[in-house]
């Protein structure tokens, strides 16, 4: 019975040890290098990344600069036409007043 669980073992230990070689990971070098070019992808990746949001931030920013110049304008305009009425009203009360008195 010991003889057949040591052999049981033995053979354990040797389909462990294939596995183990099958699965292992790369030698030392070979892994650095791996973990390099996938840094450079990552460092690649968010720099592209960060280039896409920095795009797409300054149109957002063109649009509402191009938003708040629209409205500006408008406001302008609604104050000068509010301006010219009000002259007009005061004008026309003016005269008013002359032509009954």
């Amino acid at each position: 019975m010991a003889a057949s669980n040591l052999s049981c073992f033995c053979l354990g230990l040797s389909v462990g040890a294939a596995i183990g070689l099958l699965f292992a990971p790369k030698p030392g070098d070979e892994l650095m290098g791996d973990l390099r070019e996938r840094a450079g992808e990552g460092r690649d990746f968010i720099r592209q990344r960060g280039g896409e949001l920095r795009e797409q931030a300054e149109e957002i920013l063109d649009r509402g600069r191009s938003n708040v110049a629209s409205r500006r304008d408008q406001l302008s305009s609604a104050l000068e036409a509010g301006r010219r009425a009000y002259q007009e009203a005061a004008l026309e009360e003016l005269e008013l007043g002359e032509s009954k008195g």
